[in-house]
């Protein structure tokens, strides 16, 4: 399931060895004693040797407040003295005196694929000043990220590359085509990957937060997921549940085992279809700006008509439908793109390709990051379940869906259509219910309504199974991350929980936040 690479709205605000630290019990709710046991082991290694923070590498683009380490954690837990992979960790100190000091918190931005080395900067933000101040502010990079042990499974140059097409409605021929595209992008994984390709999975990732966690000292975790975050974050909360001081799921995936990944998958492109729709009735709501038409359908009109032309002749060369559909996208994560998207299609039919290649063009300084996580996104997600095995059924609900929700059905099925090839070991996705007997803490959930990445049943859902959790909904929103955004409603009750573990009533809501300013 393919959500924002950074937590939507952080990322458009931006761009045993220590006494009474806890061991993982062998009897945890963890699909294989081995791996308990080993990440028993590899948690009390962490804890003793700890991490040696220091200057950061300049290619983390970190500033001086932010320290840098790593974290040794194994590649297969079933045999924790075998081959160890490197995490990178990043922290800025908390920023208020030691009687508001409340530990370490560790953020994960999603993905799969996403990477968190950058949260340290939110301490600079005045919307998280009162959380830098108590907690010691942790990213870091999952296995596979970054320069965590980095998987790739295609040279960057040739993923970056355009321009390409995007057909809502894609002939047998495309078809074809993109399931030769799929199998082989397959087999570059598992070339590349080799043997130990296996192990990178949503089960390791929550293992591997239980090792960082004793890393850090903390005897329980406090730990703020988004989006893909959530999942592997509601994965920890049933292994390690009497491990967590605190937690906070926001922009929740579906947990349901029925769901991951490929049942998610299609939720989320019903869903981008009503944000496709929310951004074209405010586009058209400001025609005096953007002059491209005064109801949804012209507006459609005339985002089709861009497409038709940059078939006929990319702009800049590397900008062809595909580019343009997939910068698109992104305004259903988040409205703060509203204007953006709207001037630069404004500016193109009238002529002007600037705007339009600024915005989508293919990116060859962060090609390999962009290769990279997509690898780790594919491989997390293929390795997690079973997926379809046979075209006919990827074709058919696909087509089905395309139906009613044709902006991104095709090109989100032919992104995980490699997993249809997928070879080595599925996991069975772990069935999570945590009851009040667990020792699970009361955790905090946070949702828009209308978010597209993660549809609003996913919190509800998660909210059934997690035992005294708390929801705060963003009603009439969709933006894909809103802790820590511009709506105070719903920063006062992340403050709350995490500085003085308030929490309110089991429902709770907040209003939209203000849409955008139509700027041209």
């Amino acid at each position: 399931m393919r959500a924002a690479a950074l937590y939507g709205t952080i990322g458009s605000l931006i761009l045993t060895g220590l006494t009474g630290l806890p061991t993982t019990p062998a009897h945890a709710l963890d699909p294989g004693r081995a791996e308990a046991r080993g990440v028993a082991l590899a948690a009390r290694q962490a804890a003793d040797k700890g991490i040696d923070f220091g200057t950061c590498p300049a290619v983390e683009g970190l500033n001086d407040t932010v320290e840098c380490g790593t974290v040794s954690v194994p590649l297969d837990y079933a045999h924790p003295h075998g081959k160890h992979i490197s995490l990178t960790v990043s922290r800025s100190r908390a920023g208020g005196g030691d009687d508001e000091r409340r530990g370490s918190i560790v953020f994960n931005p999603g993905g799969p694929g996403g990477n968190g080395m950058f949260y340290p900067l939110l301490a600079g933000l005045p919307q998280w000043r009162n959380i830098a101040d108590a907690y010691d502010i942790v990213g870091y990079a999952p296995r596979g990220v970054g320069r965590s042990a980095p998987l790739s499974c295609v040279s960057p140059a040739a993923f970056v590359k355009g321009p390409t097409d995007a057909p809502e409605h894609p002939t047998a021929a495309y078809k074809k085509r993109q399931l030769a595209k799929a199998r082989a992008y397959a087999r570059g994984c598992a070339r590349r990957g080799g043997a130990g390709l296996r192990h990178f999975t949503s089960l390791n990732n929550a293992r591997d937060l239980d090792v960082l966690r004793a890393a850090l000292g903390e005897k329980k975790l406090t730990f703020m997921g988004a989006s893909y975050g959530t999942y592997f974050g509601a994965l920890y909360a049933s292994l390690f549940p009497t491990h967590v001081r605190r937690m906070v799921f926001d922009s929740i995936v579906n947990p349901d085992p029925r769901k991951v990944w490929y049942g998610n998958n299609l939720d989320q492109s019903a869903a981008f279809e009503r944000r496709w729709a929310d951004w074209r009735r405010w586009v058209a709501r400001h025609h005096a700006v953007y002059h491209l038409g005064r109801t949804p359908q012209e507006v459609l009109a005339s985002y089709e008509k861009a497409s038709r032309q940059l078939h006929k002749r990319p702009a800049g060369g590397t900008v062809g439908p595909a580019q343009m559909q997939s910068a698109f996208l992104k305004s259903g994560y988040t409205d703060s793109h509203w204007a953006r998207d709207a001037r630069a299609l404004s500016a193109y039919l009238r002529g002007e390709d600037g705007p339009l290649i600024t915005l989508a063009a293919p990116d060859a300084a962060s090609a390999r990051a962009a290769e990279n996580e997509n690898a780790v996104y594919t491989v997390v997600e293929c390795n997690d379940t079973s997926w379809p095995g046979s075209w006919e059924t990827w074709d058919r609900d696909n087509s089905r869906l395309a139906k009613k929700a044709p902006f991104e059905t095709w090109s989100n099925a032919f992104l995980n259509l490699p997993c249809a090839f997928w070879k080595g070991p599925r996991q069975r996705p772990v069935d999570v219910h945590i009851g009040r007997r667990s020792g699970l803490p009361p955790t905090l959930l946070l949702a828009a309504e209308r978010d597209a990445a993660t549809p609003y049943k996913g919190a509800l859902e998660l909210q059934r199974r997690l035992a005294g959790s708390v929801l705060v909904t963003e009603r009439g929103a969709g933006t894909h991350g809103i802790g820590g955004g511009p709506n105070a409603c719903v920063n006062r009750y992340l403050d709350d929980y995490l500085i003085d573990g308030r929490l309110p009533a089991r429902r709770t809501y907040c209003g939209p936040r203000p849409e955008p300013r139509a700027t041209g």
